[in-house]
């Protein structure tokens, strides 16, 4: 109890400084939490990929299509349960500036196989009924104001034309990391247009494969043989974990994000060097203090506590000052992420983790910054403190 008074009254004994201290700890620890959001708003698709799904796509790129008569060989593949295709289509909502992910795909399988996409049974109902229906994520109907029977229209770039659709169905994400940013539709009514655009022998190719397989512990053995099956055919197959294909995107900014960590440890530096800074000129401050205390009958023991337990107030105060600015800062960049860099930060939330992390890191600086000036205060002779004058 009286080691606790004795840390308190320290700690707010030169107050300006203490509180200085503290601020410029809640603003690395903002900096710190904001930075790690971003990067994890980027891994996002990553954190959400199914260990049990597995992606096939043309070994040569993404663009190039695959043959819908695949389907059919990969489906009786000893371990595969579902099997589902989806081809990518690029179009724009009004304005070149309102872009988002839109996927044509086979509703009744491609929803069967991500049970993350919630939405009501009439609502999947009618958009498995209505070949010029569609499904949008909770966030995009919020961002346009749509609602279930509203009609948009979508301007095709890589399939020109003006294309209507119906929305019959909102969905949610079942976990905050799902996307709630992207429109399915038929991809029946896409094939059908190419078709007619193109000619019968440019219809039934699709994007890519996604397949559900039973244990993930299969996803090697099961991804070599699809692409064994397809191995010098004019479309050969990669096949992978849904974590892998969706890192191959990730990858491209690989720069990025090392610079972001990078940063996020020089936040953690500047912390340390703050708090180290005040500690040190505490500690020579009261060098006396500490000879008059062990006379006293004071341990080392008690001196460590006296200046670790200061050093852990101060880092603790900023934290507590960090998180508090850290919440409706990334509540209030999320906004603006969502608004207008949606189709790049589907998802934008400050997790539990960053928050443990921030205050983690806080106090393990804390400790850190005490390491100097305990072991000179432990070591110290009386005389040559009691002797010594600032």
């Amino acid at each position: 109890m009286h080691l606790l008074k004795l840390i308190l009254r320290n700690t707010f004994r030169h107050r300006l400084r203490s509180l200085l201290t503290a601020l410029g700890i809640g603003v690395a620890v903002l900096a710190f939490g904001l930075l790690r959001t971003v990067v994890d708003a980027w891994y996002a698709g990553v954190a959400a990929s199914a260990q049990n799904r597995l992606v096939a796509r043309n070994a040569v790129s993404l663009v190039f299509p695959l043959p819908l008569a695949y389907r059919n060989q990969i489906a009786v593949i000893r371990g595969v349960t579902g099997i589902s295709y989806g081809n990518w289509f690029g179009g724009v909502y009004i304005d070149e500036k309102n872009f988002f992910a839109q996927f044509a795909v086979d509703p009744p399988t491609y929803m069967d196989l991500y049970p993350e996409f919630r939405m009501s049974d009439a609502e999947r109902e009618a958009f498995y009924r209505d070949r010029k229906g569609c499904a949008v994520g909770r966030k995009l109907a919020a961002k346009y104001g749509w609602k279930v029977g509203d009609t948009i229209q979508i301007q095709g770039t890589i399939y020109p034309g003006d294309w209507d659709f119906v929305i019959r169905a909102i969905y949610r994400g079942a976990e905050p990391s799902t996307d709630e940013t992207v429109m399915f539709f038929h991809w029946d009514r896409l094939n059908e247009a190419i078709k007619r655009a193109w000619g019968v022998q440019a219809g039934n190719q699709v994007g890519w494969y996604v397949l559900r397989i039973t244990r993930p512990d299969d996803a090697g053995p099961i991804s070599d043989q699809v692409d064994a099956m397809f191995k010098n055919t004019l479309a050969e197959t990669r096949t992978e974990t849904e974590r892998a294909f969706q890192m191959g995107f990730v990858s491209m900014a690989g720069t990025i994000i090392v610079a972001l960590r990078v940063i996020s440890g020089v936040v953690l530096a500047i912390i340390l060097l703050v708090l180290a800074n005040t500690m040190a000129m505490a500690a020579r401050e009261r060098l006396s203090e500490y000879g008059v205390l062990k006379t006293l009958g004071f341990r080392p023991g008690h001196l460590i506590g006296i200046i670790a337990g200061e050093s852990l107030a101060i880092a603790g105060l900023g934290a507590a000052l960090g998180v508090a600015l850290t919440i409706p800062v990334c509540n209030g960049f999320a906004k603006f992420v969502t608004e207008n860099l949606g189709s790049f930060f589907p998802v934008f939330r400050l997790s539990p983790e960053t928050v443990y992390l921030s205050v983690g890191a806080s106090f393990a600086v804390g400790l850190l910054a005490a390491l100097f000036p305990c072991a000179r205060a432990v070591h110290i002779r009386i005389v040559d403190a009691i002797r010594r004058v600032d």
